[in-house]
């Protein structure tokens, strides 16, 4: 960590820069520094910041997804050119993950820029007088809010190796916290933040929030992300609570919530997880088993369109593309209404109120053209039914490994050549260790 977090000083406030869709006046930043940012910061400059944090948040999420959804089974990424998302991520040939490898340097460090942008903001913020109390506590209560969601994909990749929560200074850098302490101190982080944003009166220009950019909106995001993380501690409860504060609703859009966003402007990013369907060579496909396990009638099954031809490289196959990002401008969610629903039926499951998760789960099978559950009413098979809903209705959003590690079902992932392995978890990078 620390070679990355020295470099932040000079590259954190970069990301700014990028996030074109805004359509803001970022003014001169060729060279901005640190010190310029906390010297009694403008609110159109504390504004700066939030964008860049925004737009950092979509940098390398293509290695993210392509990590969970490959180790969890979901798809593979054929690329002629890195072997090692066929070898490495799935241990092929006695292959290992390593710390010193793309696949975890790239999202780890991608997250940790973030991290260290919204700790410059709650330090400008706290060190303006050009802004009120209330948008204080609203910049701080968004920075905290976000710096937990990134702490915590860091946190999904490498588990039980933990992760470091104090980064704050990068000369001397808080330990490497254990997994259930990490979460704890992400939800912890999560809690700060909605104390924050309940004293707050703010609106930012967040292109990917725009139901959700003021106080009250985000919120509400904070509680969806402390309901996710709630359900990872096993508080079923205050997961419920954190559910009834957030923007969940069973008769609301299922893809209600807050997303990465992308664009063609100059300065932009194109969704990185976009590849068009039916190309050869770099090519990224379903699982065989996402297409054989489904039920009849399934409308999810449009998440992985058939090929024109069977897409094959170094001994896997499969004649489906992910079709989850339809476009290079398609949305990335970040969290939405239809995950808060499955929550909502796992919580309730746990709670023993199978009568409320049956309805929860029923919300799901009738919006997906399947009939109402009719399979056994205990916690054993609501959990499955529950895990299957999951696999479905967040295919490529990065859950199915995470969800199957926590119930202990990584046994039960399809392993389609001798000897490969299914990994729990991601070394730290080489700088951690």
């Amino acid at each position: 960590m620390k070679t990355v977090i020295n470099i932040f000083s000079t590259i954190a406030l970069s990301s700014v820069v990028m996030f074109a869709s805004c359509k803001k006046d970022y003014g001169n930043l060729n060279s901005p520094t640190g010190e310029q940012f906390l010297n009694n910061a403008s609110a159109s400059e504390l504004n700066n910041l939030v964008s860049g944090t925004e737009s950092g948040m979509r940098n390398n999420m293509a290695f993210y997804l392509d990590d969970v959804c490959t180790i969890g089974r979901e798809g593979y990424r054929f690329s002629p050119s890195e072997p090692r998302y066929l070898t490495d991520l799935l241990g092929a040939n006695n292959a290992v993950l390593s710390g010193s490898n793309f696949y975890i340097n790239n999202p780890w460090s991608a997250r940790y820029r973030v991290v260290k942008n919204c700790n410059l903001l709650i330090q400008a913020a706290q060190n303006s007088s050009l802004i009120t109390t209330a948008e204080k506590s609203g910049y701080i209560g968004f920075a905290r809010t976000i710096k937990a969601y990134e702490l915590l994909l860091n946190l999904n990749l490498t588990y039980t190796n933990g992760i470091r929560i104090d980064v704050a200074d990068p000369d001397h850098l808080g330990p490497i916290v254990q997994y259930n302490e990490a979460l704890q101190s992400i939800a912890a982080l999560l809690d700060s933040g909605k104390t924050d944003l309940a004293n707050a009166t703010v609106s930012f220009p967040l292109a990917g929030f725009t139901k959700f950019n003021d106080a009250a909106g985000l919120m509400q995001v904070n509680r969806a992300i402390a309901a996710r993380v709630a359900v990872y501690r096993q508080k079923w409860d205050e997961s419920l609570t954190d559910l009834s504060e957030s923007f969940f609703g069973l008769a609301r859009d299922l893809d209600l919530g807050v997303s990465h966003v992308f664009g063609t402007g100059s300065g932009d990013q194109l969704n990185p997880a976009f590849i068009p369907q039916n190309q050869n060579g770099e090519v990224r496909v379903a699982h065989p088993s996402f297409a054989a396990d489904i039920a009849a009638n399934d409308d999810r099954i449009n998440k992985a369109t058939l090929r024109n031809t069977t897409a094959s490289l170094s001994g896997l196959s499969s004649n489906r593309d992910v079709w989850v990002y339809t476009s290079s401008t398609a949305p990335m969610p970040i969290i939405r209404n239809e995950e808060l629903i499955l929550i909502y039926a796992e919580a309730n499951i746990q709670a023993n109120n199978f009568a409320e998760a049956i309805k929860a789960i029923n919300r799901i099978r009738t919006s997906h053209n399947l009939a109402a559950y009719g399979g056994a009413q205990t916690k054993d098979a609501l959990i499955n039914e529950m895990l299957q809903q999951k696999r479905y209705s967040l295919f490529y959003e990065g859950h199915r490994w995470i969800d199957l590690r926590r119930y202990n079902k990584l046994n039960t992932l399809p392993i389609d050549r001798p000897g490969d392995d299914v990994w729990d978890k991601f070394p730290l990078p080489v700088t951690e260790q």
